[in-house]
């Protein structure tokens, strides 16, 4: 399991260089990369603030079923490989955060953020 502080995690997603609406996470069960935006137009809220309780935590097929599946990590079950660390040590489950590098064929191809 990795565990990552509030801020680790910010910067992680601060330092991909793009809004943070198109910062993508993948699913730890369906493997789908998604994003703030992608929640956006399945439904999932109208702006970043409002879906933003859903990002990294509810898979994009919870809002859209032609798209992923309907995981969300509030569940019994933990697959999550991922734990953001509060300052007061309370640990909430997200999805794995990819980050966009270009290939050797010069195409972006997602990979964890941190590998």
């Amino acid at each position: 399991m990795k565990t990552m502080t509030v801020d680790e995690f910010r910067a992680a997603l601060q330092a991909q260089g793009i809004p943070l609406e198109d910062v993508q996470f993948q699913c730890p069960r369906c493997k789908t990369p998604q994003s703030a935006r992608d929640l956006i137009a399945a439904g999932a809220g109208a702006d970043f603030d409002a879906v933003e309780k859903y990002l990294a935590f509810s898979c994009v097929g919870r809002f859209d079923a032609a798209k992923g599946c309907d995981w969300t990590l509030g569940g019994l079950f933990h697959i999550h490989e991922l734990e953001v660390v509060t300052p007061d040590g309370k640990r909430h489950p997200r999805f794995m955060p990819l980050t966009h590098q270009a290939g050797s064929d010069g195409t972006k191809e997602p990979h964890h953020a941190g590998n």
